[in-house]
């Protein structure tokens, strides 16, 4: 088992511990961007309230619900549509990184992956704009992921490059390879290209920093 994995009974036997559940819903579409660039699946994730891209989800509490039922609560706040999410659909469990469990005591993450069909899909996005308890508020909005690269280089390389709360971006790209859903050596490229792409970024920030700090000492 790799290194801060749990099973599913070692988690819930873990004392002193929150727990987190979050879910990667996806389907197959034969849809393609600008009628000639097949888009093959879509993803969906969130823009969360502290800016980071994340999936669907929360906090829930083992000893008053079961982990599927603490995490269809949530989604029925954050995505305003009931999805009922079984055992079968558990992928994994883990200790959070240290950046997103920071306070004590420490949080394990269970992630879920559950196949719908496309309509489906579209549906929960209509519902989490119009009738989410969450949204505008610790839901900025939902979000698909590009699976696909243009012909200058965009795409899943610069959504690679923006941040995610804790082990997301990870619980995403294991996920597009296990599920197939992007190549291995298509997925390579993308990443590199990501990293590229942050070191732009970076760049950037700095160059916007200096200008803040020029303004600043003139005011």
């Amino acid at each position: 088992m790799a290194s801060g994995q749990l099973s599913r009974a070692e988690a819930l036997a873990s004392s002193g511990c929150r727990h987190a559940c979050h879910v990667m819903l996806y389907s197959d579409t034969k849809t393609q961007l600008f009628g000639r660039i097949p888009i093959k699946h879509i993803i969906l994730m969130q823009m969360r309230f502290d800016g980071l891209l994340g999936f669907p989800g929360g906090l829930v509490n083992p000893s008053k619900e079961t982990l599927e039922a603490g995490l269809s609560r949530e989604l029925s706040e954050e995505l305003g549509v009931a999805i009922p999410v079984s055992i079968e659909d558990h992928v994994d469990s883990c200790y959070a990184p240290a950046s997103s469990s920071s306070s004590s005591p420490h949080l394990i993450t269970h992630f879920y992956v559950k196949k719908m069909e496309e309509e489906q899909i579209r549906e929960v996005e209509r519902a989490a704009a119009s009738t989410a308890t969450d949204h505008g508020q610790e839901v900025l909005g939902m979000v698909r992921v590009p699976l696909y690269t243009t012909k200058g280089g965009g795409g899943l390389a610069c959504f690679l490059s923006h941040s995610f709360i804790g082990n997301a971006r990870s619980q995403l790209v294991d996920s597009l390879l296990r599920l197939n859903l992007v190549a291995p050596k298509e997925l390579h490229k993308a990443l590199t290209h990501s990293l590229k792409i942050q070191t732009q970024t970076a760049q950037d920030l700095q160059a916007a920093l200096e200008l803040t700090e020029a303004k600043r000492k003139h005011t």
